[in-house]
């Protein structure tokens, strides 16, 4: 089953490059200026459902096969889910680069539409295979979370019409984003990390309790926020941050423990960088926190949201999923051209597919890029910002299309 994953994948590229391309000449304007607002929300949209989660769901139907041992519920419900998807994602963008209301809320319900389908195929698959563990129930809620942060965004896309939510348009705003960034991503990257680090780095007899507690924490991070920003009441996202470091702090003892335990010399840098981005990431989350606790007016103040959203969805995600892609790519390439013919004729190896230094080089250039980026939103620096900026869109896009390469091997 290897073109429904590459559909989604091959989408998901194809997005990330032309948001790249869209934001190269206006780094310091959406990304500086308030992001609740046509261009950001298009920008942010593009990033998140045209490349992040299409590429999330394409590595979902790829993955559950080998994580489970068993076939896809629907191989034809996934292709409905893709053009519901698509079609949705694309005609939403249009709404919001036109702000228009009705685009917003038609578009926004058929991509909810084929988010359910998706929860339902995947959701089918793991009930039939019964097998349940950090691995499987992490997907579970994933896309559980998927799913509400779906629905809370149809609700405002309607609400764009119809105008019935009221103040509680921002709260369901704040709980869209964390269930979006903490819930689906957050959750999905945990769980399928504890498959996907293991076979790069060829680890054995690593021990595994401590994943049922990264689980438990994180949910709970995911639900008192979601409670905090529907209720208004702050002191539940303050715990909900305090309790999302302890996942974060644990997550990265765990792949600390599966690296201790290899029989690989390396993983490749790919993977190194991907590692490398959690630890990052949970020392600006800490610092964040402690920024929020010493001053609690800077919960409020959009310099600080925009820094941490940057930190999460590009510092992490982002990263974590080039750094992924270094490694599936490959893979899903050589098995679905050259797998067959092994044994039989000269093939290249996955290796050769995609050498090392590309992935290394372009992966460290994104990774200071960024960390220019971030340096001016902290600093609220305008020309570091468009400089940085520019210089990942650059990095950025040349990185994808060296991994697009490997599709002409």
């Amino acid at each position: 089953m290897f073109r429904l994953p590459f559909t989604f994948i091959i989408t998901g590229m194809i997005s990330f490059v032309l948001f790249h391309f869209l934001t190269f000449a206006d780094f310091a304007g959406w990304v500086h200026s308030e992001p609740r607002s046509p261009d950001g929300w298009f920008h942010i949209h593009l990033l998140v459902l045209g490349w992040a989660t299409m590429m999330a769901m394409g590595a979902v139907y790829q993955l559950i096969n080998v994580v489970l041992q068993t076939e896809l519920h629907s191989k034809r419900l996934g292709y409905i889910h893709y053009g519901l998807f698509a079609t949705g994602t694309l005609g939403l963008l249009a709404g919001f680069d036109q702000f228009n209301a009705k685009w917003i809320a038609a578009f926004a319900t058929l991509a909810f539409a084929g988010i359910l389908l998706f929860a339902w195929n995947i959701g089918a698959t793991l009930l039939k295979a019964k097998l349940w563990n950090p691995i499987t129930i992490s997907t579970a809620c994933a896309i559980a979370y998927l799913c509400l942060t779906a629905l809370t965004g149809m609700l405002m896309g309607m609400d764009f019409k119809f105008n019935f939510l009221g103040i509680y348009h921002m709260r369901l705003l704040g709980a869209h984003i964390w269930l979006g960034t903490t819930g689906w991503f957050g959750l999905l990257i945990t769980g399928f990390s504890y498959k996907l680090l293991p076979m790069f780095y060829l680890a054995h007899q690593y021990p595994v309790s401590m994943q049922k507690w990264i689980l438990g924490f994180w949910n709970a991070a995911v639900w008192l926020g979601c409670y905090g920003f529907l209720s208004g009441i702050a002191m539940f996202n303050a715990a909900a941050f305090s309790v999302l470091i302890i996942a974060l702090a644990l997550y990265n003892i765990h792949i600390g423990q599966i690296a201790r335990a290899k029989h690989k010399k390396t993983a490749g840098a790919g993977i190194e960088w991907t590692v490398w981005s959690a630890r990052m990431l949970l020392a600006l989350v800490i610092m964040g926190t402690a920024a929020v606790f010493y001053n609690a007016e800077l919960a409020s103040q959009t310099s600080l949201i925009v820094f941490m959203l940057w930190s999460y969805l590009y510092g992490w995600v982002a990263v974590t999923i080039m750094g992924y892609l270094s490694k599936i790519i490959p893979f899903l390439w050589w098995t679905y051209k050259y797998g067959p013919k092994a044994g039989k004729a000269k093939v290249p190896t996955m290796a050769q597919l995609l050498p090392e230094k590309p992935v290394y080089i372009g992966l460290s250039s994104i990774v200071l890029c960024m960390g220019g980026l971030l340096a001016g939103l902290g600093t609220n620096n305008s020309v570091m910002i468009m400089t940085a900026g520019m210089a990942l869109s650059v990095a950025a896009v040349i990185y994808m299309i060296r991994i697009g390469y490997v599709f002409t091997r």
